[in-house]
């Protein structure tokens, strides 16, 4: 029926409009293409215009000119409708079909007969974790999200330890091989044994991936599963198997408060803070903190008092689902991958926790990689759209991207959700290149200008807190001082000054700060 449709109500029909004055009779007959899609006062105004109609008809000719475009659309419509009954009585459309068709329909469309919404799975333990971590059963969780912490990093321990004996044994071999080329053994044979040795650390690798999966995964089953019950046995003052570790022991809140003291007494950081107000009328407080510190430091877990109330994960539970999140801007390449440089690191801390609420660090790179490509290709055909092939430069361009689809530009970034990390939620990473590294860095380049955009979706989406690299350097030098620190500062403090922005944590390194 939808061909017809088209066959039914569109075509040319004449519109004919008869003006009498004294003795004299004029018609006036223009064409209109059904269905007519323009705005009728416009097309109205033209006919005043074009045809000098005198202005005493105006309002006869618009009335006119509604009545006959309905009358005709209406018309239409119904030819449309017998066409569609006989189809159905001649059998040509399955009324079966149609009937789904209508009934689907009605309940997109039509409030009355559509399904309520219900929450999904991920919305209802979201709700039941931000209740259960502002009681006092956040110390069992807490403790439980340690014990699997503890539990994965040792299976890690294991991998890496086997990996290496794998590896001094496979470079033992190649030592006695290579000392054995040119006598009894040739370069055939050398390559040979490069390929074995590379197969057996793949096998072994992809053993340890596939195991570390399938724990990560039960974990969180179980986690899921145990606060759903917990929750559930709260609302129920009458169960009596509620367990009494919820409640928190005073002796262990203390011992744990002391341990952790020394840790941090033992791991003193240097950090200044400052407090700026920006603005001539209306001014506004930003709190900076200058602090000599790993970026990773933010993400990494503390392995001590395994049964102790982690309170540098405290904070950072409870606003998981709040309007107090805390980002992190950290420097990558334009790979979306895990592979090198400070990527393999951060998906290393990542991976050495379960993440209970969000998709593992591997799965939301995948769904980058995917909306990236699709984004790369929606560019290419508007573009191919817009310019044709006249500029030979944007064909270049073009065919440069379609060369690397899967690839970002300088100034774009990706955003990757974590629960498992310990003092941030945000991870945005931040394309950039050589360039940050020289003194002329300004408000129009790239690096900047993606800066400026994670702060505004850091205002759009309740990030008050973001820790950004000193200088966007990751590794500092004796050549990131001097002019390129003070223009870096510049842009900060105007960016931060531009956006209602309440935090900023700007981050030197440990080695030469």
């Amino acid at each position: 029926m939808k061909p017809n449709r088209g066959k039914t109500c569109a075509g040319e029909r004449d519109y004919v409009y008869m003006l009498s004055a004294g003795n004299q009779h004029f018609v006036l007959t223009v064409p209109l293409k059904f269905p007519v899609q323009e705005n009728i006062s416009h097309l109205h105004g033209r006919l005043m215009l074009l045809h000098n109609l005198p202005c005493f008809v105006e309002n006869d000719l618009k009335q006119s000119l509604n009545k006959f475009i309905e009358d005709e659309t209406i018309k239409g419509y119904d030819r449309e409708a017998e066409m569609a009954l006989e189809a159905v009585k001649s059998g040509e459309v399955d009324i079966n079909q149609l009937a789904e068709t209508w009934a689907k329909a009605y309940k997109e469309t039509t409030l009355e007969y559509a399904k309520p919404e219900e929450n999904s799975w991920d919305e209802d333990f979201a709700d039941v974790y931000h209740d259960l971590i502002h009681s006092p059963a956040s110390e069992t969780l807490l403790n439980l999200e340690h014990n699997y912490f503890v539990s994965i990093s040792e299976l890690i321990s294991e991998r890496d330890v086997e990996l290496k004996k794998l590896q001094e044994r496979q470079g033992a071999e190649m030592d006695k091989v290579m000392q054995e080329l040119g006598k009894s053994l040739t370069d055939q044979d050398v390559n040979s044994l490069a390929a074995r040795h590379f197969e057996s650390q793949q096998d072994l690798e992809n053993k340890w991936t596939n195991e570390l999966k399938q724990s990560t995964a039960i974990q969180k089953q179980e986690y899921q599963e145990w606060v759903i019950k917990l929750h559930h046995d709260l609302k129920n003052p009458n169960n009596s198997s509620i367990s009494d570790e919820i409640k928190v022991q005073p002796s262990q809140l203390r011992d744990s408060v002391e341990g952790n003291g020394r840790i941090y007494e033992e791991q003193s950081l240097l950090e200044e803070s400052f407090t700026i107000h920006l603005g001539a009328q209306l001014k506004t407080m930003h709190n900076l903190r200058l602090l000599r510190a790993d970026m990773l430091d933010f993400c990494k877990h503390k392995r001590n008092h395994r049964n102790g109330v982690k309170l540098h994960r405290l904070q950072t539970a409870m606003s998981l689902y709040s309007t107090s999140l805390c980002g992190l801007v950290l420097l990558v390449d334009n790979r979306i991958s895990s592979y090198s440089g400070i990527k393999r690191d951060f998906a290393t801390v990542c991976q050495e926790c379960t993440d209970f609420h969000f998709p593992g660090i591997q799965e939301q790179l995948e769904i980058v990689q995917k909306v990236v490509l699709k984004a790369r290709a929606q560019r290419s055909n508007k573009a191919k759209r817009h310019h044709g092939n006249k500029d030979s430069g944007i064909e270049d361009k073009s065919k440069n991207i379609e060369r690397n689809q899967s690839n970002i530009l300088q100034g774009e970034f990706y955003i990757t959700r974590h629960s498992n990390l310990s003092e941030i939620h945000v991870a945005f990473h931040l394309c950039v290149d050589d360039n940050v590294r020289s003194g002329n860095i300004t408000a129009r380049d790239p690096a900047i200008m993606g800066l400026r955009n994670i702060l505004k979706v850091c205002c759009t989406h309740d990030i008050t807190t973001i820790s950004i690299p000193l200088l966007l350097v990751h590794d500092m030098s004796e050549h990131s001082y001097g002019e390129a620190g003070s223009s870096w500062f510049r842009q900060i403090y105007c960016l931060v000054g531009w956006r209602n922005f309440s935090n900023c944590t700007i981050l030197g390194t440990t080695d030469n700060f």
